[in-house]
């Protein structure tokens, strides 16, 4: 019998890492994360504070721009969009269950 060990981690906690670490669980290069927050799809928590630091829920975010990417071969430009508009369906859908009740 083979025992596998899996640390997790609450993406919605106030935890935070570094660029590098969105970089390593993404497969995105830090210059295309980078690009991502000059577009302002993630934003660092303190832009003044050395070394930059992100919350983990952009673990998901920088993972999906990772494969909107790759799936459908956009650009920057593209994989910010998708973003912005897929975020955007999720404000509607949780303000749609709001007033559902």
């Amino acid at each position: 019998m083979k025992l596998q060990v899996t640390d997790c981690i609450w993406l919605h906690g106030t935890e935070v890492c570094q660029i590098e670490h969105l970089a390593e669980v993404s497969g995105l290069t830090i210059e295309e994360i980078e690009d991502l927050i000059e577009i302002g799809v993630i934003a660092p928590v303190d832009r003044n504070a050395q070394p930059i630091c992100f919350r983990l829920q952009y673990v998901l975010t920088v993972k999906t721009a990772r494969r909107l990417r790759d799936d459908f071969q956009l650009d920057r430009h593209g994989v910010a969009l998708a973003l912005t508009l897929l975020r955007r369906i999720d404000e509607l859908e949780t303000e749609l269950s709001a007033i559902r009740g």
